[in-house]
């Protein structure tokens, strides 16, 4: 049996094809008790999120796994099939270790990978579905995963707009659990930026938006308040930070009413980052005093150095991963010669108990032990020798040096061997 990693992920497929194979933790459990019923793999693991969806299994052939997969797709088989890959042997380990490292990540880096693979493993091996290979194999992912983090800077700059809006304000506050967030609109990018803050101590956030209903429902996820454009320069004296992301064509926030903002906070500074384009809050207010003002261009420059800086870490997580899975295949491989040592073994024994017990017959029928246990010799050298002879002969017919050599390295057969006085 070999271990293989079958899936589709971000990479091989858009996502309304990958969506077609999306399941539940569940779901995933029992696909892999079915797979194991059905005899396909002796141990399976199912992972499935918004980005990826694979199977790490030891079985003997992928054709019945990646069928299998495809016939839980909604789409026909000619569609979804070209979507999918395999990974066998050493290619599944340093595939399972560059996901959990967050080097296959649509963000690279990204932690949030690491945690789901370990749900998925923890629930099949509750669930049965994880053997001795499985579990040894996870078990160096996650160890991979913890030196890369914590021996480069794989995971630690900002790569997205949202979260560096977000990883910027601690920049400007000690303590974000006491300052108060307005958020203008109530889109993708400011709900992502509102999570980041959400998970970095923020407590108190009010949205504002021209839809009221819109702003409530995201403002409902937080716990937090929502409020009407028109409200914004009511709200904006009490607000510590301001992020602005709307389609509005002109400026939300305006001069007059940060100054006259301001003027109440007595120089408390003000945090404020513009996602929009065009501007929803005026350029000219970033000249001020105890303003701090950043507009899309700066967090994507601050983006793409940060984008840069974990390139040069993943090359560094490369090599801890690269050592990581050579170290799990040397581990794999001593499996192997163990079960060929016990299978030997366990020939031999059956071979001597066989031998033994007709010598003893013989015995009891009164036969002289010398003569019988001369016999006993005899007969087991034989039966030992047979099939390595018969190999041997044909061994040296054939000139296969190699085999011979390591018969002769294996059995320490040294020149004095062969030519005795």
């Amino acid at each position: 049996m070999a271990l293989m990693a079958l899936g589709i992920n971000y990479q091989t497929a858009a996502i309304d094809i990958r969506s077609t194979l999306v399941f539940d933790l569940p779901m995933a459990i029992a696909l892999a008790n079915q797979i194991i019923q059905e005899g396909w793999a002796s141990e399976a693991v199912v992972i499935s999120t918004c980005n990826r969806t694979e199977l790490y299994c030891e079985a003997e052939e992928s054709q019945p796994l990646l069928q299998f997969l495809v016939g839980h797709s909604s789409l026909p088989p000619e569609v979804i099939q070209p979507y999918l890959y395999r990974h066998t042997g050493s290619a599944a380990v340093l595939h399972l270790m560059r996901v959990t490292t967050g080097l296959d990540s649509m963000i690279l880096g990204e932690g949030e990978i690491l945690g789901q693979v370990k749900e998925a493993f923890m629930a099949a091996h509750a669930a049965g579905t994880v053997g001795k290979h499985l579990d040894r194999l996870f078990q160096s992912a996650f160890a991979v995963s913890k030196e890369a983090r914590s021996c480069t800077e794989i995971g630690v700059n900002p790569v997205s707009v949202a979260y560096a809006a977000a990883k910027l304000s601690q920049h400007i506050f000690t303590d974000l659990a006491d300052t108060s967030v307005l958020l203008i609109g109530a889109g993708d990018l400011i709900r992502l930026t509102a999570l980041h803050l959400k998970e970095m101590g923020v407590k108190k956030i009010t949205v504002a938006n021209r839809s009221k209903s819109n702003a409530r429902s995201l403002a409902l996820q937080f716990g937090g308040e929502a409020i009407s454009l028109e409200d914004i320069a009511a709200h904006l004296q009490a607000s510590d930070m301001v992020i602005a992301g709307t389609a509005c064509a002109f400026p939300i926030i305006k001069k007059e009413m940060v100054l006259a903002a301001l003027k109440v906070r007595k120089r408390k500074p003000m945090f404020m980052v513009d996602l929009s384009v065009p501007r929803n809050i005026e350029c000219e207010i970033s000249a001020w005093e105890d303003i701090y003002l950043y507009c899309i261009d700066d967090l994507q420059n601050m983006v793409e150095e940060n984008k840069n800086f974990r390139l040069n870490a993943a090359k560094e997580a490369e090599c801890i991963i690269e050592q990581g899975a050579l170290q799990f295949m040397n581990w794999l491989e001593a499996q192997d010669s163990f079960k060929t040592l016990c299978g030997f073994r366990k020939k031999i024994e059956n071979m001597s108990e066989k031998l033994l017990q007709e010598g003893l017959h013989h015995i009891r029928l009164g036969e002289n032990p010398e003569i019988v246990l001369k016999r006993l010799a005899y007969r087991l050298t034989n039966r030992f020798l047979h099939t390595p002879t018969k190999r041997l002969r044909t061994a040296g017919l054939q000139q296969e040096e190699a085999l011979l050599t390591l018969t002769r390295d294996l059995f320490e057969l040294n020149h004095e061997t062969f030519y005795t006085k």
